[in-house]
């Protein structure tokens, strides 16, 4: 059942996002040296971006008749991005963000491909959406690295 498919492959994502949005809160919470203020603030900004794709994925996941993974012992089980702590220099923190968008990235375009394969146009949209935004994002993630 292709349904259950994407379910799953969903489900993968909303572990990755939710450990994604904990690297984050801890970069901006931690963050230090000559670029705080630009990072502090440009954290903030990717971690409530991040909130609402949580609760965009999960509710996708319901609209296709799935169960969303609700528990943080799931999404350390489930989640293929790694758990971050205790950086606190703008180099790390950044080129970390930049391998969790690659990695996000990289799920969407497979559950997009997924979804047209399935004729499910509401996960292809989602997709679509998240990927347009985040291609944007890790340009300028990667260009801060130069």
């Amino acid at each position: 059942m292709k349904n259950a498919e994407i379910i799953s492959k969903l489900n993968v994502l909303l572990a990755d996002y939710q450990i994604y949005y904990q690297n984050i809160r801890g970069f901006h919470w931690n963050i230090q040296g000559k670029h705080f203020f630009q990072l502090h603030a440009k954290f903030e900004e990717l971690y409530t971006d991040a909130a609402l794709k949580i609760d965009e994925i999960a509710e996708r996941i319901l609209t296709i008749e799935g169960m969303p993974l609700h528990s943080f012992e799931d999404y350390l089980n489930t989640s293929t991005i790694k758990v971050t702590k205790n950086v606190h220099d703008g180099e790390t923190t950044v080129s970390t963000v930049a391998s969790n968008l690659q990695e996000l990235l990289s799920l969407e375009r497979e559950i997009k491909e997924m979804a047209v394969t399935a004729d499910d146009h509401g996960t292809e949209d989602l997709m679509s959406d998240f990927i347009d935004q985040q291609e944007k994002t890790l340009w300028m993630m990667k260009a801060w690295l130069k």
